[in-house]
């Protein structure tokens, strides 16, 4: 009880250097706590943005890409024999290739596989029973490409994409023949959590319940005037819109959703794929997962959660790698800076206490004692420097707050894979595939503090206190009652 009570009187006594002390380790610990808030805030930040596309880091896209030649196009290196005629088959004939007599109207649609070449459903359930897998669901990603109108009195000849201005002719098929292409997936609607389209991406209308349905994306919508209640017609089919979606930024995003079964009869892939979306059974074993998948599938892609990171720029991540490149720093340079000045002043104050320390200990106050006296001391000040630490933390990170930043995050417009003009691009992201979500998003910056975060504060400013008043209570415990005596206090 006398320790506790000597302690408050000599902090009392010798208060304007504990309220700087404490200060000066507050400082320190406050800095650190804001530059923690602030990281927070920006992890918070940029998970919002990547949320959508990813279950919490366990979600990945298992596809069998085509390699491409050596003049940028996709001659089907490593595919078997097999496979490249399945290749041709998918890929069909040109839809320019025009049929009928001069002056016929017609109007024709072809599905094209793109750069994922279809593969078996039946690889779905062997992925699903590898280890470390929660689920997983297939999926079917085409381009519709329709040729409508008349077929040209000048004969059949016709431009070929990316081939130059095109032969005599060329303008009276131009005039005649109205090509336009979209790309639809079919998903599994039996797995809405896994699909191309999920059903918190829905912001109008409701999900696919039915065969004749269909899902718009919100930006083909509103290019083509769509909304819930109307149709749209593929390949003569009749699908009932009953929602509009809106792709996540950098996530993939086709024109029309509709059902899996439906799309493959209608484009005559009955029990094809091209893409399996994979959930992992935790954040931990997508490791080990993709190594499996490229182990027992050939010629298998992965995309992981860190795959769809890697694709958003933007000011959002220019600030969370300046965070995580001078946080750690800032926060060392404080917490290190914070205890020196502790550590100094309390040194001094051991100087000007000599006279006080050295008659302790010539009335027989042993060296223990002196050393717990001093040490106590320097430990209330970093209490009361967390304290401090704490509240100037959590005001700096209410300022943030208040300040309202907003940064952006944003994805670079995917380039087409076929280069070169023509009357029809065969894909909105190129050969035949769904594009990738382009364009920007704003995210306002906070800095939540957690409460162990504060906790952690006040410990690390007690542990500075306590650096302090080791070093001055060595310097104490050295001191000789006689040599002491004879300082002036």
């Amino acid at each position: 009880m006398f320790f506790l009570s000597y302690a408050l009187a000599e902090l009392r006594r010798r208060r304007g250097r504990t309220v700087l002390t404490a200060i000066g380790l507050g400082v320190g610990v406050g800095l650190v706590v804001a530059v923690n808030a602030l990281s927070a805030g920006l992890d918070d930040a940029q998970q919002k943005v990547l949320e959508p596309l990813t279950g919490v880091g366990t979600d990945m896209t298992v596809t069998r890409p085509l390699a491409r030649d050596a003049n940028g196009g996709f001659g089907g290196q490593g595919l078997s024999p097999k496979e490249r005629a399945q290749l041709r088959d998918e890929v069909g004939p040109s839809p320019l290739d025009l049929k009928g007599k001069p002056g016929q109207k017609f109007k024709a649609t072809n599905f094209v596989a793109g750069p994922q070449l279809t593969f078996d459903d039946g690889e779905v359930a062997k992925i699903a029973e590898l280890d470390g897998v929660a689920d997983a669901a297939g999926s079917l990603t085409l381009t519709a490409a329709t040729i409508s109108g008349t077929v040209p009195k000048s004969g059949s000849q016709t431009p070929k994409q990316g081939s130059g201005p095109p032969p005599a002719g060329g303008a009276i098929v131009r005039q005649s023949i109205d090509a336009n292409s979209l790309s639809v997936s079919g998903v599994d609607r039996s797995k809405p959590s896994l699909a191309a389209v999920t059903p918190s991406q829905i912001t109008s209308g409701r999900y696919l319940k039915a065969g004749d349905e269909a899902v718009l994306n919100v930006s083909y919508a509103k290019q083509h005037s769509l909304g819930v209640g109307d149709t749209v017609t593929l390949k003569g089919r009749k699908l009932k819109v009953v929602g509009l979606a809106q792709a996540p930024l950098g996530g993939s995003a086709a024109d029309v959703y509709m059902d899996l079964g439906r799309l493959q009869r209608m484009s005559g892939r009955e029990g094809r794929v091209n893409q399996v979306q994979v959930r992992a059974a935790s954040a931990d074993a997508v490791p080990a997962v993709e190594k499996a998948i490229e182990r027992t599938f050939d010629n298998a892609s992965v995309t992981t959660s860190a795959d769809l990171a890697a694709r958003i720029g933007g000011s959002l991540v220019d600030a969370k790698k300046l965070s995580g490149k001078l946080g750690t720093a800032l926060t060392i340079v404080a917490l290190v800076a914070a205890f020196l000045i502790a550590s100094l002043l309390t040194l001094a104050s051991v100087a000007k206490r000599v006279r006080e320390l050295g008659t302790l200990k010539a009335i027989g106050w042993p060296q223990r004692l002196v050393v717990r006296q001093v040490a106590g001391e320097s430990v209330a000040q970093g209490l009361l420097g967390g304290l401090i630490g704490a509240v100037l933390g959590l005001g700096a990170a209410a300022l943030i707050g208040a300040m309202g930043i907003t940064l952006q995050a944003s994805v670079a417009a995917q380039r087409p894979s076929g280069g070169g003009g023509g009357p029809i691009a065969l894909g909105p992201g190129g050969f035949g595939g769904g594009r990738i979500s382009s364009g920007s998003t704003d995210v306002v910056l906070g800095a939540p503090v957690d409460a162990r975060l504060l906790l952690l504060a006040v410990a690390l400013a007690v542990v500075g206190g306590l650096i302090a008043g080791s070093a001055g209570a060595l310097r104490a415990a050295r001191l000789r009652p006689a040599d002491a005596l004879r300082h002036i206090g």
